[in-house]
């Protein structure tokens, strides 16, 4: 339920902010509606909106990035969490359906991992978290790696090489 989910992002803005990023909802919703409905978040999550909620009554918004569904009413929104990059691109699109509430740790895993790969030469592993090791991109040589990478890595496959997480700006 959004109620519920646009309570923990703002809980969590923090934990956005850490990672320089900005969080900004879009809604179908009137602007006015907002203003209950941000009572209503607080009430029952205990925090109120602190991030832009954005009015998208006309769909303009909605309809670019694909967000209504089309056998669905006009207001049912497809649930979706966009990260778009400093480069104004999107980066990652996470669709849910109405019934399942979004998790904000996977988001924050998964702007961990785009940043870190955005940063270094690596892919993150299935189920990896802040820490673990990395993926050394195939397209470095051996040599390039080990000039990249002092720490060293292991060679699973030649084109799965692991090496310790390097430290991120972020």
């Amino acid at each position: 339920m959004c109620t519920t989910e646009l309570g923990e992002f703002a809980r969590r803005k923090g934990d956005f902010a850490k990672r320089d990023v900005k969080l900004i909802g879009v809604s179908v919703d009137p602007v006015y509606s907002h203003r209950r409905w941000s009572d209503d978040i607080a009430e029952t999550q205990g925090t109120g909106l602190n991030y832009p909620l954005v009015g998208d009554e006309n769909r303009t918004v909605a309809d670019l990035y694909g967000m209504i569904h089309p056998n669905a009413i006009e207001t049912a929104t497809v649930r979706t969490v966009f990260v778009i990059g400093p480069d104004k691109k999107v980066k990652l699109t996470l669709t849910y359906p109405a019934n399942v509430g979004r998790n904000v740790d996977e988001i924050l895993r998964v702007i961990d991992a785009l940043q870190l790969s955005s940063e270094h030469a690596v892919s993150t592993p299935v189920n990896w978290r802040l820490g673990d090791d990395v993926i050394i991109s195939p397209a470095l040589s051996d040599d390039e790696a080990r000039e990249r990478f002092p720490k060293g890595f292991r060679t699973l496959k030649p084109y799965l090489r692991l090496t310790p997480q390097p430290k991120s700006e972020h």
